[in-house]
């Protein structure tokens, strides 16, 4: 057994493992020759995030849906890099959004050279993805400019909030196909488009893919509050502190709604006061680890991650296949 990509998956096959760690190291070599210009300074601050790391999972799972068809397809590394690129660059304006200090266990680059910077930086990444795409031809350039819609409309609907009437834990959800699932499922689509599997493969894992992004997100929501610095690679609570209410935390309003418990009232409102406050903010994340909400939050997020591997049952039994659905496992034990 080897291990390959994120979460330490493991990889039986030898070839497939070949296929995967040569499918990588090219993305990797995409993503410094992508964040390159002429002018140096641009070159360090496009590279900040590339050079930090990261666990590459959306060029992962191109690698393993290129295995449905061929997975030495010319479209297959590039697409891998265009994804991982859109990635980036919306971590540097969320970085923006959230005052977020660190990021990947380094300053993030609003931190290091202010806002302007970080979001023209992602800006420069969206354009260099959108230059790789161009060759990838109309139907990638499609398929990326719709999922980019919806991450862009996941993002407003979270900055805007629920409207009137609607559960917030449901509007969460779909916040979270807009910014999370649809890249991941794009990820997994250009994968199978690239390698010219059959139509009805690329529907499944770009199924797959949507529903492993929200299961993916959850897990992070829950590592937010659950991990310490060195685990997640960003300051633990930075949602919390910014106000931003993730799945944990909707679970916990919307039981203080239903049972109407002192405590998990006293809980929100200490959750609502000022948490720039560190001793306050200390608080209320150990008071939220100890919190049922957090269980909950988990059990949601293995309940998207058994969609996930449940949305592939109608493909070929194979390693490839095999890995996706191990990956849905690898997800499940991040959040614990």
């Amino acid at each position: 057994m080897t291990v390959v990509g994120p979460f330490g998956l493991s990889v039986r096959d030898q070839a497939l493992e070949a296929d995967v760690q040569a499918g990588l190291a090219a993305v990797e070599e995409g993503l410094l020759e992508a964040t390159k210009s002429e002018v140096p300074f641009i070159t360090e601050a496009a590279q900040h995030l590339v050079r930090a790391g990261g666990k590459r999972f959306r060029p992962l799972l191109v690698m393993l849906a290129a295995q449905f068809g061929d997975p030495y397809a010319p479209g297959i590394v590039p697409s891998a890099v265009v994804v991982e690129l859109t990635h980036l660059a919306t971590l540097y304006h969320d970085d923006v959004m959230d005052e977020a200090a660190v990021r990947r266990g380094v300053d993030s680059a609003n931190t290091r050279w202010g806002n302007s910077v970080a979001v023209l930086t992602g800006d420069f990444l969206f354009a260099r993805a959108s230059q790789i795409l161009a060759d990838l031809g109309p139907e990638a350039v499609r398929v990326q400019a719709l999922a980019f819609e919806r991450l862009v409309t996941g993002q407003i609907l979270e900055t805007a909030g629920p409207s009137d009437g609607r559960d917030p834990v449901e509007h969460y959800l779909d916040v979270l196909g807009g910014k999370t699932g649809s890249l991941v499922a794009v990820s997994c689509r250009f994968g199978a488009m690239m390698s010219g599997a059959d139509e009805t493969v690329v529907d499944v894992l770009t199924q797959y893919g949507e529903r492993l992004g929200v299961a993916f997100q959850l897990a992070d929501d829950v590592l937010d509050i659950a991990s310490d610095s060195h685990e997640s690679g960003k300051t633990p609570g930075t949602d919390l502190r910014e106000g931003i209410p993730t799945l944990p935390v909707l679970r916990l309003r919307e039981r203080a709604a239903r049972l109407g418990l002192a405590e998990d009232i006293a809980l929100c409102q200490l959750l609502d006061s000022d948490l720039s406050d560190d001793a306050r903010h200390a608080e209320a994340l150990a008071a939220l680890r100890a919190h049922p909400a957090l269980e909950q939050a988990r059990r949601d997020t293995v309940r998207y991650a058994e969609e996930a591997r449940a949305a592939l049952a109608p493909l070929r039994e194979c390693d490839a296949k095999a890995a996706l659905m191990e990956l849905c496992d690898a997800v499940v034990h991040r959040a614990g």
